[in-house]
């Protein structure tokens, strides 16, 4: 046997794991949309408070603040909007949304970051603070970013799957945008490989060690937040939705899944755009680790780069091999585009694509290097998220 007859094994058979005993997380079977009408809905509505840090997002709130106010539920539901020292007018954007709504909307004045804290959670957990200084505090907290969009009867949905399951947590990926040039590269890949680290599946089984969230839309129940010691618990989380997760699962059942009525607002239309989202967390993701950033990159260019360059350019069996490999990925990577409505033909692209997320990682780690790791909307936050 050849090494490259071994490289070749190597990557079939990590697909075929991939795909067969890695919780189905290619299928994309975990859907909020199929949680309607499963579960009866509650004698008695719980109340619900949605917290929303907002960092210059004034052009943000009149799609994401707007489709909050406009929900049809049939409980309490207020709003508190946390204004993360903003400079470009998002609390008075926010105030107009909400003199001409019907709902309850307080607007926090965030107060500076205080050491060890990253700045989205120190801003939630001002909003927590606020929602649960109330004299009938919610029973759950929605904690949502300042760029979602929620279409009408989502955050009943939601409510009725958490209250009927009794759950800790329930976490919606948001559809992300997939218009620009770059979307359309990379952004089905990013949900792929999200879904390859944490499978839903696993995710959303109780005795299953596997844990994440999606920062942009997760329903919390305050009183597990409040025994699991609180947001402050993360505080120096940088991934703080999956470090949320982990923690609210010692509390019970979590749920995390895909939607079509949960959308991401936000546009990324270069790759640069998706370069520096990626980058911001990415080696953060390796626990800042050389070690782990070198065996990212092998293991990378042995499951996604050599099986189509191997195919095509390898002796028998190497080339037989590594084929059925890029086949296995190509057709892994089918339910992913089709729940973002692109062609199978792009399923090629996949180990091009695999590259680009190579180098973005490799990009967070210099970033890091640099003194500028974790950047976001001019906060450094990497060194935090280390403590």
């Amino acid at each position: 046997m050849t090494a490259l007859d071994l490289i070749a094994g190597i990557g079939l058979a990590a697909w075929a794991y991939l795909i067969v005993a890695n919780g189905g997380f290619w299928l994309c079977s975990e859907r909020e949309e199929l949680e309607q009408g499963k579960y009866a809905e509650p004698k008695i509505w719980p109340r619900i408070t949605a917290v929303i840090p907002a960092r210059d997002e004034a052009d943000m709130l009149p799609g994401s603040l707007t489709s909050l106010v406009k929900q049809d539920y049939p409980g309490e539901f207020s709003i508190v909007l946390v204004d993360d020292q903003s400079t470009d007018g998002t609390a008075d954007v926010a105030r107009t949304i909400a003199a001409a709504s019907n709902r309850d909307v307080e607007i926090v004045r965030g107060a500076p970051l205080p050491p060890r804290w990253t700045g989205k959670v120190w801003a939630m957990h001002q909003g927590i603070a606020a929602a649960s200084a109330v004299a009938n505090p919610p029973d759950y907290l929605l904690l949502t970013d300042a760029d979602i969009g929620y279409l009408p009867g989502v955050l009943k949905s939601l409510a009725v799957g958490a209250s009927a399951n009794h759950r800790a947590m329930t976490s919606v990926m948001a559809k992300l945008k997939c218009e620009s040039l770059a979307e359309r590269w990379l952004v089905p890949a990013f949900i792929f490989f999200f879904q390859m680290l944490y499978p839903f599946r696993r995710v959303n089984r109780p005795a299953d060690c596997t844990a994440a969230a999606a920062g942009g839309c997760m329903l919390v129940e305050r009183a597990a937040l409040e025994r699991a010691g609180g947001i402050g618990a993360i505080r120096g989380a940088l991934i703080d939705d999956c470090a949320l997760g982990k923690l609210l699962k010692t509390q019970g059942p979590i749920w995390l899944g895909l939607s079509d009525r949960v959308i991401s607002l936000r546009a990324y239309e270069t790759f640069g755009d998706i370069r520096r989202m990626v980058a911001r967390s990415a080696y953060a993701q390796l626990r800042y680790s050389p070690i782990l950033l070198a065996a990212t990159v092998v293991a990378m260019a042995v499951i996604y780069i050599a099986p189509p360059v191997l195919a095509v350019s390898a002796a028998s069996p190497a080339n037989m091999l590594a084929a059925a490999t890029y086949l296995l990925m190509f057709l892994a990577y089918q339910p992913t585009l089709r729940f973002y409505n692109r062609s199978p033909i792009w399923g090629f692209g996949l180990p091009l694509i695999a590259m680009a997320y190579v180098g973005f990682t490799l990009d967070s780690a210099y970033q890091h290097m640099r003194g500028r790791g974790g950047m976001w909307k001019g906060r450094v936050q990497a060194e935090v998220g280390r403590q």
